[in-house]
């Protein structure tokens, strides 16, 4: 059974892979904060801006099987899997060359809670690079396309490789240089989003141009105005 809050198709807004075309599949649940306001106070993530509490989003609910969880993920992606015409052939599927290869966020809350080796069966059996979106403190499972971590401070770090790093800045006790020697293909700061961001980003670029290891990621789909 996978608990999912929503599932929807956009670009993606973040990271190494802004502007591309995605399902998001949002699991319900996260391990660092309930997703309730009265309980944020005491979350170890308290800046957390989004939904992920229950199941009532577009898309989401009780999914009792991969399969159907990734036949759902799979119709938000518009059926792109032609066998045939018009086709490029990558292993044993068969992807529209106007659409692209299909792809999917998993994110949260905390998808590794939850994401699991069927899973990601099911959804490479339809044709899906998967990529996920994980705060680090649940050692990824193999299979996965893309990983993308973003530590918390006052969490346990036990995912250390990966794709990219993303890192909401500022935050006291997670301090860019903390992970600067981990191995990841990317390194980005992401400003802090709130009542001071235009600060949080100021600080963010000027980290970015004293330190070129790192790269600034701005929240574009809140610039767009789409989820």
């Amino acid at each position: 059974m996978y608990s999912v809050k929503e599932i929807f198709y956009t670009l993606q807004g973040e990271g190494a892979q802004t502007g591309r075309a995605a399902v998001f599949c949002r699991f319900a649940g996260c391990n660092l904060w309930s997703g309730r306001e009265a309980d944020r106070v005491s979350a170890v993530c308290q800046f957390c801006d989004t939904d992920f509490a229950d199941t009532n989003g577009p898309g989401g609910g009780k999914l009792a099987s991969a399969d159907a969880l990734a036949d759902a993920v799979a119709e938000k992606w518009g059926n792109v899997v032609i066998p045939g015409l018009k086709s490029e052939t990558r292993g044993t599927q068969h992807f529209s060359v106007t659409k692209g290869r299909p792809y999917v966020v998993c994110t949260g809350g905390e998808p590794l809670l939850q994401l699991d080796a069927p899973l990601i069966d099911a959804l490479h059996a339809r044709g899906f690079e998967i990529a996920v979106e994980t705060n680090g403190t649940v050692a990824a499972p193999a299979g996965l396309d893309w990983i993308c971590v973003s530590p918390k401070a006052g969490a346990p770090l036990k995912q250390t490789t990966g794709d990219e790093l993303k890192l909401v800045y500022p935050q006291h006790g997670a301090e860019p240089e903390q992970f600067e020697t981990l191995n990841f293909r990317n390194f980005f700061l992401q400003p802090m989003d709130g009542p001071v961001r235009e600060a949080n980003t100021k600080l963010a670029l000027e980290y970015c141009l004293a330190h070129p290891q790192w790269r600034i990621s701005l929240q574009t789909h809140k610039l767009l105005g789409i989820p």
